[in-house]
């Protein structure tokens, strides 16, 4: 029997009992050549009675049990390992794919022929409202072409989501222990690409305010965020073109940093101090030559960061909270 077009990788963390309309969507595709690996570990948000009845309900979708809690990295390996399609989707619980966008990206890979990378547009949905995805202007101005990564190297300025974009089978790199493993797999699978392509389409929709996965594996916290962009960085020494790279990826990383900092809820404040200046040696050890801020509040935001400033950028932050309020009475 001849593989699938295409494995949905989909570790079974539950966390807000989201699982059952991921897999209904991915049922209901109008495109049929597709298998789903349902990764069931060992933690509590992994609803085993659930896997057991969809594996039960559709012949595509199948249960890989491991025999330990790992966390979101190793059961993407796993699941990878498991599956038999020519491509892999990573997805979690709390994702919904279009009734047809299977077909859609059958259609685009049929117009292009093989590729590395297949990447696509995506949306976020939360108590009602709906952002767009970070990645949508730079996908819109990719082109109907091919292309490789140092054709289109601002594309390591997107968020790097591993959900957004199809992996052809045998270039995906192994996902690391700790939160934000997804880093420099999308990373390292994009620079490692020869052929990639855009369907300039949003297909997959997140249902959460923000684009943080909860799930690391046992012993992460946020801090892991600088190990694995010291990972992708790494993949650049020696690399031909790395130069036009590195400042859309330096831009990227300092854009992630700044975004968990000031998120709510993700940095407890005792440890702020300690994550700013981490950040700030960051800064200084992979700024690129000749390299140019942002412009506007960010550029104000990343010139902070890079003297160190964390108590006047403490300051300036609850300046513009306070003026923010002011302005909504």
């Amino acid at each position: 029997m001849a593989p699938p077009l295409i494995t949905v990788v989909l570790p079974a963390f539950d966390h807000h009992q989201q699982l059952k309309d991921c897999l209904d969507a991915l049922l209901a595709q109008s495109f049929r050549d597709f298998e789903v690996v349902l990764v069931v570990d060992r933690s509590p948000e992994c609803p085993e009675r659930v896997a057991d009845a969809y594996e039960i309900r559709d012949p595509r979708v199948s249960v890989l049990r491991l025999e330990a809690s790992v966390g979101i990295g190793r059961a993407r390996n796993a699941g990878a390992g498991r599956g038999t399609g020519r491509y892999l989707l990573f997805l979690d619980s709390d994702h919904l794919v279009a009734p047809d966008a299977f077909q859609a990206m059958a259609d685009r890979l049929a117009e292009t022929g093989e590729v590395d990378l297949l990447l696509f547009g995506h949306d976020r949905e939360h108590r009602g409202r709906r952002w767009p995805g970070g990645a949508a202007e730079l996908l819109a101005a990719a082109g109907p072409e091919v292309f490789g990564p140092l054709e289109r190297p601002e594309l390591l300025s997107a968020p790097p989501l591993v959900w957004d974009r199809l992996l052809r089978r045998g270039t995906v790199p192994a996902f690391p222990d700790g939160q934000y493993e997804e880093v420099p797999a999308v990373h390292g699978a994009l620079l490692a690409a020869t052929r990639v392509a855009v369907l300039d389409r949003e297909c997959v929709t997140i249902r959460r305010r923000h684009t943080v996965h909860p799930t690391g594996s046992p012993g992460s916290s946020h801090f892991d965020v600088f190990q694995q962009y010291e990972q992708s960085f790494g993949l650049l020494d020696g690399r031909p073109g790395h130069e036009a790279v590195r400042p859309h990826l330096f831009t990227r990383m300092i854009r992630h940093y700044l975004f968990v900092f000031d998120l709510a809820g993700c940095v407890p404040r005792a440890e702020r101090p300690q994550f700013f200046h981490r950040a700030a040696e960051h800064y200084r050890r992979f700024l690129p030559q000749g390299y140019r801020r942002p412009d506007g509040r960010e550029g104000v935001k990343f010139s902070l960061l890079a003297s160190g400033a964390y108590a006047a950028f403490e300051v300036a932050k609850l300046s513009h909270l306070a003026r923010g309020a002011v302005g909504r009475r």
